[in-house]
């Protein structure tokens, strides 16, 4: 075991409240250096239209065809991911996505941007779900939902500065290095994993027995409740999406730059002191009005967009990204508090659900935005929050086990 190794797999004796905050800034930040391509590219939507001279709909769309890759490699690994070394699987994931990244930076062809979008992706789910399920086959009970906020909160990190560092490398040195940069940030998060995480045997079982079970999957669709969860998830990153890639052209439209474009992102700072606040508050209101409460808090941060003074629109964009932050992390908690066996299944089902949303948001929300303008897509993202409100009043405070 290496020096780095202590800090994640210390010994017993070494255990305590300095260890653990080690441990957890670590695992934050091979979150933030997993996930960090993801949305970065939204912050220079405006750069990539002129670049390639096609609709702020059609560039959208490319720019979040990774959310399709997402989708995709998460039921993948989900399905076939249990004999996978997370280690291995995670770092060499994270290594692989350096070279589509770096592909971006030579691509003048829309068809071959959007396909290496889907390419990262890929790589970025399967880092994910991979560590996702080394944090709670590694960890105990009681340290596991500590690890697990850890990791979203380093997700959050990524949004926020993934897109300011987006908007200023490109800003001074061009797309071209913009790229670049974040291909080696893509190294740098698999020399991380490989220099930090144990070395384990694949724990990611899908029935009691190890060999996959799709009776597994079919009861977690037969479940209502979860059902409702995967419809909750897919509007949820449909408008938050929606959301932080056009709302990019309005905000140009107020008068800011290419480049201070990527400071307006300091409105995800508020989320990443509220997030880890999420089971708190699942637990004191339950789950059904944790979800409510936090998408009724988004709706009124989409009214604020509808404003053409800059402060009122960026408090609108910190309470859509709050709580949308809040509300996929109580949802992800239903999902595992329904699903007591197989539950990489019921996540991997989870977030394929998600990704699709928000794939399903750029898209429509693209045409939107193109036809009608910023107005009707405020009134479209909305509208898809009222409805993940009512998809969630059915759903118990204290979620129970998915029927077997």
């Amino acid at each position: 075991m290496t020096g780095l190794e202590h800090v994640l797999n210390p010994p017993r004796a070494n255990l305590g409240a300095d260890t653990d905050r080690r441990r957890f800034a670590v695992i934050a930040l091979i979150s933030f250096l997993t996930l960090v391509d993801l949305f970065a590219a939204q912050a220079i939507l405006p750069a990539l239209v002129e670049k390639f001279q096609v609709s702020r709909a059609a560039m959208g769309f490319a720019v979040n065809a990774s959310t399709f890759g997402m989708a995709v490699a998460g039921l993948g690994i989900a399905f076939f991911g249990r004999r996978i070394d997370r280690r291995s699987g995670i770092w060499i994931s994270l290594a692989l996505l350096s070279l589509p990244t770096t592909a971006l930076a030579f691509t003048h062809d829309l068809t071959v941007f959007a396909i290496l979008r889907i390419v990262q992706g890929l790589c970025m789910s399967a880092a994910f779900t991979l560590t996702i399920a080394y944090l709670s086959e590694h960890f105990s009970p009681i340290q596991a939902p500590g690890a697990l906020a850890a990791y979203v909160t380093g997700n959050v990190a990524s949004n926020f500065f993934g897109r300011i560092l987006s908007a200023v490398v490109a800003g001074f040195g061009g797309l071209e290095i913009n790229f670049f940069t974040f291909a080696s940030l893509n190294i740098a998060g698999a020399l991380l994993v490989r220099l930090t995480l144990k070395k384990t045997s694949a724990m990611m079982q899908t029935s009691d027995d190890g060999s996959f079970n799709m009776r597994g999957w079919t009861y977690h669709f037969a479940d209502g409740e979860l059902r409702r969860v995967f419809a909750i998830g897919f509007l949820i990153l449909f408008v938050f999406i929606g959301t932080f890639t056009y709302v990019n052209f309005q905000l140009v439209a107020l008068g800011l730059s290419p480049m201070t474009l990527g400071l307006v992102y300091l409105v995800f700072l508020p989320s990443m002191l509220t997030t880890p606040m999420a089971g708190k508050l699942a637990v004191r209101i339950g789950a059904k009005l944790g979800i409510i409460s936090t998408l009724g808090l988004a709706i009124a941060g989409l009214a604020a967009l509808l404003s053409v003074s800059l402060p009122l629109v960026l408090a609108g964009l910190a309470l859509v990204a709050i709580g949308t932050f809040l509300a996929q992390a109580i949802a992800t908690g239903v999902v595992g508090g329904r699903a007591v066996t197989d539950k990489a299944g019921a996540s991997g089902i989870y977030l394929a659900f998600y990704y699709t949303g928000g794939l399903a948001g750029s898209l429509v929300l693209g045409q939107t935005y193109d036809q009608m303008g910023w107005p009707a897509c405020v009134g479209v993202l909305v509208v898809a929050l009222l409805a993940a409100i009512g998809i969630a009043l059915p759903i118990s405070s204290t979620p129970g086990p998915s029927r077997r």
